[in-house]
Order: structure tokens, then C-alpha cells, then sequence
């Protein structure tokens, strides 16, 4: 009964948006795996912000929180455009966690592992971005190029506030 939930049957509507069903299928692809990753950044970095314990506690616990909102509404613009191309936005799993570039191992013990993994799995999932968008671009699919250049942006934003908050 769940599963007919989570797969409802997708209409046999033509998809006439100038887009190939091959171009389609391929950026959908692209694209749940990068939900997949989004979804497991969401956790991590929630943790990390109820967890997180020392001197860089505030900054540390505001910014993640910063990060997990900005990543939540992100899943939804993401599994949004999945649909518009015709495609199920998939859970986690069923986008294949073995996939995934982001780890869910949130083991670090101090605020600095914590960070450092935060960087190491945002650096991963632009890495995997970047493929995406291009693959987008090959296919004149400016909507989810556009989509991802916009995740790229924070992404890297991202980045650059974490690793400036454990150099010394």
C-alpha cells in the first residue's frame, strides 16, 4: 500500500517542451541523485547544529542552521523540477544512497571534524553539481542548468563560511 504512495503512476501526457525524453530522463537523473545528497546534507548539517559543543558553538550552530533551512527548501525546488521533466522525485533510498556523495556518518566529535566533514561532503556534492549542469547545458535545458548554477552559488558560499570558520 506504501508503495503505491511513494510510485503513483505517471500519466501518458507527451511532454512537449522542446526537451528530449532521452535529455529529460538524463537530467532527472542527475537531478535525484543530487536531491539524494541535498536530503543527506540536510541531516548532517542538522545534527551537527543540535550537537556541536566549544568555543565555536554559536557560529557553528547558527550557520548550520542556516545551511539545513536553505537545503530543505532546496530539496523541494529540485524534487519540483524532477516532475516538470516528467520524472517521479524520488526518496532517498530509491535515488540509490550508494550514489551519493554526501556521507551520513556523523561521527566527528569536535566542532573542527565537524566542520571539515561539512566541507569535505559540500565540496562533493558541487563537484557532482557541476557535472549535472553541464549535462544540462549539453541539452539546452536552461531551467535546471539555471537551477543548479543557483545550488553551485551556495554551495561554494557554503564553503568558503565553513573552512573561514576553523582557519586559524
Amino acid at each position: 500500500m506504501s508503495q503505491a504512495v511513494l510510485k503513483p503512476k505517471l500519466g501518458k501526457e507527451e511532454i512537449e517542451t522542446g526537451l528530449s525524453a532521452d535529455s529529460r530522463k538524463e537530467v532527472a537523473e542527475h537531478l535525484s541523485a543530487i536531491l539524494t545528497d541535498t536530503y543527506f546534507l540536510v541531516i548532517k548539517s542538522h545534527v551537527y547544529h543540535w550537537n556541536v559543543v566549544g568555543p565555536l558553538f554559536h557560529s557553528i550552530h547558527v550557520l548550520t542552521e542556516e545551511h539545513y533551512k536553505d537545503l530543505f527548501d532546496a530539496a523541494d525546488v529540485i524534487a519540483e523540477r524532477i516532475r516538470a521533466l516528467g520524472h517521479h522525485a524520488p526518496i532517498a533510498n530509491a535515488a540509490g544512497p550508494d550514489n551519493a556523495v554526501v556521507s551520513l556518518n556523523t561521527t566527528a566529535r569536535t566542532a573542527h571534524d565537524m566542520v571539515a566533514e561539512l566541507i569535505d561532503d559540500h565540496e562533493a556534492a558541487i563537484r557532482k553539481m557541476r557535472a549535472a549542469a553541464e549535462a544540462a547545458e549539453k541539452s539546452d535545458d536552461f531551467v535546471s542548468h539555471d537551477l543548479l548554477v543557483a545550488r553551485l552559488t551556495f554551495h561554494e558560499k557554503a564553503v568558503w563560511m565553513l573552512r573561514s570558520l576553523i582557519t586559524e
